[in-house]
């Protein structure tokens, strides 16, 4: 947009519109702030059929082996992120889907019953279940 265009509608606003953006703007600040943080994950939480068989800080590098309907499903843990390294599922699908980096993310092996969920200072949703 040149200078030109700007000048053309430059008279149209008030004060009070100036007013509404800065409040805009800083309400989207704030927004986007909370949402970031919200994010951030703390724990690996894994179910088998269901049950919570561990929950694991994500604050160090670990290997974890877990034993669901069809085999052994092998998860990653990384410092703030976690992901299903193999699993004996036909699709791979949760293999596929790669590092979780996100609290309220989940990778689930549907076919071994197994999930990874990572969990952090407040949940995106309520539940997990097959």
């Amino acid at each position: 947009m040149g200078h030109a265009a700007w000048r053309g509608w430059q008279h149209l606003l008030r004060p009070g519109d100036w007013g509404a953006l800065a409040i805009g703007v800083v309400a989207v600040a704030v927004s986007l702030t909370w949402l970031l943080q919200a994010g951030a994950p703390t724990h690996a939480v894994v179910r088998v059929a269901g049950r919570v068989v561990g929950t694991y800080a994500l604050d160090q590098p670990q290997t974890i082996q877990v034993t669901g309907a069809l085999g052994v499903t092998v998860i990653e843990i990384a410092p703030g992120r976690a992901r299903v390294v193999r699993d004996p599922g036909p699709r791979q699908i949760c293999v596929r889907q790669g590092w979780l980096t996100r609290a309220g993310s989940a990778a689930i092996c549907a076919p071994n019953e197994v999930t990874v969920e990572l969990t952090g200072r407040t949940r995106l949703y309520d539940s997990l279940n097959f």
